[in-house]
């Protein structure tokens, strides 16, 4: 049980009626969910607007409500107007679960691309240096042991508050979380201050209905975070790194290739070796050594600097660094999977035009005898992004297997021919299996001495969407039967 006053301590608010001098079991902004002596906090969200809820969740016996608009509820339920019932929410989080980020170190990592990499790689060094880290991601929430799936990038304020508090009291020394820039812009990181805020890139990207109407509005939500953080670190080789710290309120650290950056790369070197693609590099400026990553591709440098930009704050060995960064894993993205000692073949979860091609760019610099891309588009989503995929894997694949990917109410064939449409632009050969296992298959059993084959677009997802059910289907086991089924024929 908290106290009204208590909780409400730190907000900025006006009684319309009723008093806050009493107990309070519960923080709630789900209707279904009011109990007899909640705090209902009234949220406007895209779909339903909470103020219209208010009488019915007065009648369940919520205490107090809070509102941003005026409501008309029975005198004996307390209201509370404020300026704006998601900050309202934020700080009423951060109360009703004690304040746990004053405690808990927390890391949050924003930018276009490199975020969920990134976050991994801060957990395994970390974690290897001796801290517990709990981690908020597009895939999962990590606390202890528990492995929690994500519905957002960055969970509502109140979930946010109650995993730290979770995490605090599993031991964590540390929280490193996702930070989208939907997440700054509905004030679900407010309530608390970042130990370190990361900025890793931009690009024009959520730019759209229910997303962020221009670009400038994109690049300031994401600018947000550097108002929020003692410590930023930035990607100083970024072309809107100065918009990223316009206003920012924080100590500022850059990362990159630049000369200027305070941790550089130095002598970028591809390592490719059968069936393994990496990187290796020199780390300068604030920290000092070699480090080699089984990650391809430029991007994995900025990813594993920026994590050991991060570390070497909390006095990690360069050794532990070494250790750990050559090992850290994320399911689904660039896992290679080992199939053959001749080529190399890998998941990956990029599932739109962008992701495809700063993917299938980064392999190509790996000058496979061929680059080899299998990919499918989702049903019910825009034919512009198939006609994309598919004018991009045309362009830079050798050859590409165009298969199914979640067709949801869609038949998988118009989806195939709208892709088929992107990649008559280019001169890319291709070929079409509808089923995704026999396209596997087809990839395997024909890949080639130097090959390198990628899986795009599932990634980490375990199922396929067909007509509103969710199929069980890990492209790691149809690997796996595939190569059962190739064993015996």
């Amino acid at each position: 049980m908290k106290h009204g006053m208590e909780l409400f301590a730190k907000l900025e608010y006006e009684i319309v009626q009723g008093t806050l001098d009493q107990e309070i079991s519960n923080l709630v902004y789900d209707s279904r969910k009011v109990t007899e002596g909640s705090v209902f906090v009234c949220i406007k969200g895209a779909v339903s607007d909470g103020h219209s809820y208010a009488a019915e969740v007065a009648s369940k016996g919520a205490a107090i409500i809070v509102v941003q608009d005026d409501v008309n509820v029975p005198s004996t339920v307390t209201v509370v107007k404020v300026a704006d019932t998601r900050i309202a929410l934020a700080e009423l989080s951060a109360a009703f679960f004690d304040y746990p980020a004053d405690t808990l170190k927390v890391i949050g990592i924003t930018g276009t691309k490199g975020k969920t990499t990134t976050t991994y790689m801060v957990k395994s060094i970390l974690e290897n240096a001796g801290y517990k880290v709990g981690l908020i991601g597009t895939i999962e929430a990590i606390i202890g042991d528990e492995v929690i799936p994500a519905a957002n990038t960055t969970p509502e304020s109140y979930v946010v508050q109650e995993y730290f508090r979770r995490m605090l009291d599993a031991g964590c020394d540390f929280a490193v979380m996702e930070v989208s820039s939907q997440g700054l812009m509905m004030h679900r990181v407010d309530g608390f201050t970042f130990e370190i805020g990361i900025f890793t890139n931009i690009e024009p990207d959520h730019i759209g209905p229910n997303e962020h109407a221009s670009f400038e509005e994109y690049m300031a939500c994401k600018a947000l975070l550097f108002q929020k953080c003692k410590l930023g670190i930035v990607n100083g080789d970024d072309a809107h790194v100065e918009d990223i710290l316009k206003n920012h309120t924080c100590q500022v650290e850059r990362y990159g290739f630049s000369e200027h950056a305070d941790i550089r790369a130095t002598n970028v070197e591809l390592v490719n070796r059968p069936g393994y693609l990496g990187v290796s590099y020199d780390v300068d400026g604030l920290v000092r050594g070699p480090i080699e990553i089984d990650v391809p591709g430029r991007f994995s440098v900025y990813n594993s600097l920026t994590a050991i930009a991060i570390c070497h704050h909390y006095q990690v060995t360069m050794e532990d660094m070494q250790k750990a960064l050559k090992v850290a894993k994320v399911k689904g993205r660039i896992e290679m999977i080992p199939v053959s000692p001749e080529f190399t073949l890998m998941i990956d979860y990029a599932h739109n035009a962008m992701s495809l091609k700063s993917l299938l760019t980064t392999l190509k610099e790996y000058n496979p005898t061929r680059l080899v891309c299998l990919f499918g588009c989702g049903g019910n989503r825009s034919k512009l992004r198939r006609f994309e995929m598919g004018e991009v894997s045309g362009n830079l694949a050798d050859l590409t297997i165009i298969t199914s990917d979640n067709p949801r109410f869609e038949e998988p064939q118009a989806i195939i021919d709208d892709i088929k449409v992107g990649i008559g632009k280019t001169k890319g050969a291709y070929v079409e299996i509808i089923d995704r296992k026999e396209a596997i298959k087809y990839a395997i059993s024909h890949g080639q001495k130097g090959d390198v084959i990628v899986l795009a677009g599932k990634g980490h997802e375990d199922y396929q969407e067909i007509e509103g059910k969710k199929y069980p289907m890990d492209e790691r086991v149809l690997i796996a039967e595939v190569l059962e089924e190739l064993s015996q024929e």
